[in-house]
């Protein structure tokens, strides 16, 4: 452990800081317990000290906490502690005093040096013991490998609970390998000594090397800024048979190699999703399909199934040089194709030299089913994935396809657990606001998959994805349903390393958890891991928003989109225009998009929103009036006579402004007559009544949705709760109350007011002139990165 900035501080304040924190260590249990039983070392080294435990790779880890919990009485002390395990060599010094020496001393520093204050990072070896323990897991934050002194890459894991550690990516993590490396050698002069927190068991084990997972090196355009060796593609195999039925088995084929090399934790391995867009013919370029994709290596191969025989052929290709690594057919019984597929998987692990451990060794091994049948049920049914649209017609129609055969499956073979997991998904892709029985059918299925197989992630998977999805159409808390759902996701991502659904959930629910930066990198992984997926893509892009990061957001969209002419890319960058606070340079955006452009409802509502920060109030009701009918209520949150009294009260014409917004309340109460009023009925109405005089009213309404979603249980929404409630307070004359709540939202990630609203938006009109307002407009600003 070292003091972060020791050496800018002054002789006696070094002094107090060191006495000071030498106590807090001595007063831990664990430093007590391992010194009283012999089993520590304890080294002071200038600015920090190392410590030695040699009884448990968890009591350093222990005692890193009781550190952090001590020093929250003393936000002077600055410390960052880092923690290994790994060789050392006890040795005396020049003073006949113990000392430490050896490659996990020097792992430990290194491991610390990544990090800022209040920081505990871990190596990856000692977070994979954690990991083997329940209590430990919803604490490791895999923050990626890293360069480092000297050329060394470590893997770096960051420990924090809800009260204790620094949740923020380390600066120097967020910086690409490169710039690491280098800023590291500008600062080398001034570094007087790097200490450590280093916690070893009590056998020496080798540090152990694995493939590079970077949180930091992926985008959502897909650019490619670092592509470690242990990586693969596994492409679609070409159906080389003459009966076009068997075009599903050649995608089985290739979908369990795939899912065998994905359990190998020192590969990377692309997701299905994003390769099965490279269908087999002769315009495949394999090194940019590589290159896209983030990988060094590819896999190509082919199917040809006649009668009870089959005949696979694969290849393994160093797509950087073209390079063909490895190559193999097989003749054999069609009953022979579990073998082929686990024995090609283990030939690829064996040419990029993966280390497997006895674990996966067994889940490669693994048959999902005895019965050929079954699996061409399963296979045809994985297969109509990639015709899905998300959501629409379309995909119902296709997920009752995949629900009929995977029903086929399992009555079949009832214990083919994998066709259970894919029918719980596809049970989930069929639950609606009107139809919330296959939500229920859907966790039967994944219970029922792991009653056959309670160790098989995939069932854990399905599992967390109802529990994340559940509380948007039954009546369950949301945050106990997602703690369950995190508990699931820990499983997989033991089980499954390269699976890039389980970071995809967990960045979702994280958002609402206030795990704001964990989130962002469990997108950049997902995204790494399934670079072509559109829903991760998605995902990135609205997290960027929500954290207010809007240079980073606008230069993957152009990156990516700018020669594509895309309306629906241009009314992103009006919005995130907006949000900074030019409604000129969004304009110039909105003008690129066809007026026929309407494939959604929030075109209208950013048209709209940005008249209205224009202060052109013509244009702003010319908007209304063009609003697709069926667009008008959704694009500006309840009925469009809202829209025409916020046009009406900017403009200071009072009679008409209480006419629309009368004339809104009536319609927000036909239609929410026979429907269960939730915080979002509530909050349009307390802005209505502020509106309409009814003080008393509007303000136990505004402060009522607050309850119902208060920022500490969700911190997606909550922030626009209580903008929400500061409105309404401005708008009948509470301006104190009003300027408490904005201060609390200004700065908050999230769905709040953004700079750009509290700058331009005339709603906010009633607290301009006051210096208060000024300052919290400010600080909004300071908050757009």
């Amino acid at each position: 452990m070292d003091v972060v900035g020791y050496s800018k501080l002054l002789i006696n304040d070094q002094t107090e800081i060191l006495e000071l924190l030498s106590r807090i260590v001595r007063d831990t249990n664990q430093f007590r317990e391992a010194d009283v039983a012999g089993r520590l070392i304890r080294l002071a080294t200038g600015d920090g000290m190392a410590l030695v435990f040699f009884n448990s790779v968890e009591a350093p880890v222990k005692c890193a906490l009781e550190i952090a919990e001590a020093l929250q009485s003393y936000p002077n002390i600055p410390l960052r502690m880092g923690v290994h395990s790994g060789p050392i060599n006890p040795i005396s010094d020049v003073n006949d005093r113990t000392n430490v020496t050896g490659a996990g001393i020097n792992m430990a520093q290194r491991i610390m040096d990544c990090g800022d204050a209040g920081h505990i990072l871990l190596s990856r070896r000692v977070a994979e013991d954690l990991e083997q323990y329940r209590q430990w897991q919803p604490y490791l934050r895999d923050l990626g490998e890293y360069e480092v002194k000297h050329g060394v890459r470590v893997h770096v894991f960051n420990l924090c609970t809800d009260k204790l550690g620094n949740r923020n990516i380390p600066e120097k993590v967020r910086l690409p390998p490169h710039r690491i490396s280098q800023r590291k050698r500008n600062l080398i002069v001034g570094i007087i000594a790097l200490i450590l927190l280093l916690g070893l068991a009590t056998s020496y084990w080798m540090i152990g090397h694995r493939g590079l997972k970077s949180v930091s090196g992926s985008s959502a355009a897909g650019a490619i800024t670092s592509v470690p060796g242990k990586s693969i593609a596994v492409l679609p195999f070409e159906n080389l048979s003459k009966n076009e039925e068997n075009a599903f088995f050649a995608g089985g084929v290739q979908d369990e190699i795939l899912n065998d090399l994905a359990k190998i934790a020192d590969l990377k391995v692309i997701s299905r999703t994003s390769v099965m867009k490279y269908k087999s013919g002769p315009e495949r370029n394999l090194r940019e399909i590589a290159k896209t994709l983030g990988v060094s290596h590819v896999v190509e191969g082919s199917v040809q199934r006649a009668g009870e025989r089959v005949r696979v052929s694969a290849q393994l290709i160093d797509a950087r040089n073209d390079a063909h690594l490895w190559a193999e057919h097989y003749d054999r019984d069609v009953t022979d194709i579990f073998a082929i597929q686990t024995e090609i998987a283990q030939q690829i692990a064996n040419q990029l030299q993966a280390k497997l451990s006895a674990a996966e060794s067994a889940a490669i091994a693994e048959r999902p089913t005895s019965d050929l049948v079954a699996y061409a049920y399963y296979t045809r049914a994985k297969e109509i994935d990639i015709y899905g649209n998300w959501e629409g017609a379309e995909n119902e129609k296709a997920a009752n396809q995949k629900v009929e055969l995977l029903e086929k499956a399992t009555q079949r073979d009832p214990t083919f657990a994998l066709a259970y997991c894919a029918l719980a998904k596809a049970q989930m892709d069929l639950v609606s606001d009107i139809d919330h029985k296959p939500l229920e059918l859907a966790k039967k299925a994944a219970e029922t998959a792991l009653r056959l197989r309670p160790d098989l992630a995939e069932g854990h998977l399905a599992l967390a994805r109802y529990y994340w999805l559940a509380p948007d159409f039954i009546g369950v808390d949301r945050e106990t349903y997602y703690d369950q759902a995190r508990d699931e996701l820990a499983i997989v991502h033991r089980k499954l390393p390269n699976n890039a659904e389980a970071p995809l959930i967990e960045a979702v629910i994280g958002r609402r958890q206030n795990r704001w930066e964990a989130s962002l990198a469990n997108l950049r992984r997902a995204n790494e891991l399934d670079p072509q997926n559109d829903e991760v893509e998605y995902r990135l892009h609205q997290i960027y928003f929500e954290m207010r990061r809007y240079s980073e957001l606008e230069q993957q969209l152009t990156r990516k989109y700018a020669a594509s002419g895309d309306p629906g890319v241009k009314r992103v960058l009006a919005n995130i225009k907006l949000a900074e606070g030019d409604p000129i340079a969004a304009q110039s955006l909105l003008e690129q998009v066809p007026r026929e452009y309407s494939p959604g409802e929030w075109i209208w509502e950013t048209r709209f929103k940005n008249a209205l920060y224009l202060r052109d109030y013509d244009a702003a009701n010319r908007v209304i009036g063009a609003t697709p009918a069926n667009y008008a209520d959704e694009a500006f949150l309840g009925p469009s006579d809202w829209a025409y009294g916020l046009v009406a009260r900017a403009r200071g014409d009072k009679e008409k402004a209480v006419a629309a917004f009368a004339a809104a309340r009536e319609k927000m109460e036909a239609q929410w007559s026979d429907k269960p009023k939730d915080a979002a009925y509530f909050a349009d109405v307390a802005k209505l009544d502020a509106a309409l005089g009814r003080k008393e009213d509007a303000i136990r309404e505004a402060e009522h949705v607050v309850e119902l979603q208060p920022i500490s249980k969700d911190s997606l929404n909550g922030p626009t709760r209580v903008a929400n409630l500061a409105l309404v307070y401005a708008w009948t004359g509470e301006r104190d109350r009003a300027l408490e709540q904005l201060e609390i939202v200004a700065t908050l990630p999230g769905y709040g007011p953004t700079y750009g609203d509290l700058l331009l938006n005339p709603c906010w009109d009633d607290l301009r002139g006051d210096k208060r307002f000024d300052k919290i407009v400010a600080a909004a600003k300071a908050a757009c990165r």
